[in-house]
């Protein structure tokens, strides 16, 4: 039972710090897959940008 509680434990500290290390990694997708041939006026506008 002691190595159960550990595995669980071990796996909610796991998803914890990887939730950490990807929310810093991830952008806004109007800021990920602009390009220079893309024609987005204010991102506020249309459904990619923020709300």
């Amino acid at each position: 039972m002691k190595v159960f509680i550990a595995a669980v434990l071990f796996a909610a500290i796991a998803a914890f710090g990887v939730s950490v290390v990807l929310d810093g990694i991830q952008q806004p997708s109007h800021t990920a897959f602009t390009t220079g041939g893309a024609r987005v006026g204010d991102p506020g506008n249309n459904l990619v940008g923020p709300g």
